[in-house]
């Protein structure tokens, strides 16, 4: 039998190579982080029109009490047993001359040290207090399993970019002259995210919990 010679042995080659990704589970989930982070994003500012830097330390307060009132971030129980309730709760302090606790940002891909909107990162409090659980991260994340509410709690992981720790990334997007914190991870480039806002939600016992919210908490950073 006369052999047939392959016009297109390259492309055979590609559709054996093409056919192998598909149909293998998640061929590149963990394999590289694909975000919107870019030298070019502009960077954040502080109070002060400084850059936010990454291993500072910095306060999340708001932009303007005048029509939200409340004051600088901190953690919270929000159980039925305020000693024991845990993982706690990011939640904005009811007094509007509290500062709240420090913070420290760690975005996914460090460019210089510089924090830059439109990126992914974690956000950490640096100070465990009396009120954190023993043993739990400081580490925020995206708890969607409260009563159909998407509150942002304590207990996330830090680094490690991927499906598994989706929820404990978020962004820092400018907002009028000022800034807000947005849910909307691109760290797994195979996932869907429900992208959103985070506001407040005061609850039934007036605490003012952090929440993807339709109105965002507009926000400044204050150096440390």
């Amino acid at each position: 039998m006369k052999k047939t010679n392959n016009p297109f042995p390259f492309l055979s080659t590609f559709l054996i190579i093409l056919s192998t990704l598909t149909t293998t589970p998640n061929p590149i989930l963990l394999v590289t982080a694909q975000n919107s982070t870019s030298p070019n994003n502009p960077a954040v500012l502080d109070t002060q029109n400084h850059t936010l830097q990454t291993g500072q330390y910095y306060y999340i307060l708001p932009a303007t009490t005048i029509t939200t009132g409340g004051g600088g971030l901190k953690l919270a129980s929000t159980g039925h047993n305020a000693t024991t309730a845990c993982p706690l709760a990011v939640v904005q302090d009811q007094n509007e001359l509290n500062k709240g606790l420090p913070l420290t940002f760690s975005p996914v891909n460090l460019t210089n040290g510089v924090v830059r909107v439109s990126t992914d990162l974690n956000i950490k409090f640096t100070s465990r207090a009396e009120t954190v659980c023993d043993g739990e991260s400081s580490v925020w994340r995206l708890d969607e399993s409260i009563g159909g509410e998407r509150f942002v709690m304590s207990g996330g992981v830090e680094g490690n970019p991927g499906r598994e720790t989706l929820s404990n990334w978020f962004e820092i997007e400018k907002f009028d002259d000022d800034y807000k914190l947005v849910f909307c991870p691109t760290v797994c480039n195979i996932c869907k995210v429900a992208c959103g806002d985070i506001g407040v939600y005061v609850d039934e016992n007036g605490t003012r919990r952090l929440a993807v919210s339709e109105v965002p908490l507009k926000v400044m950073f204050m150096k440390v």
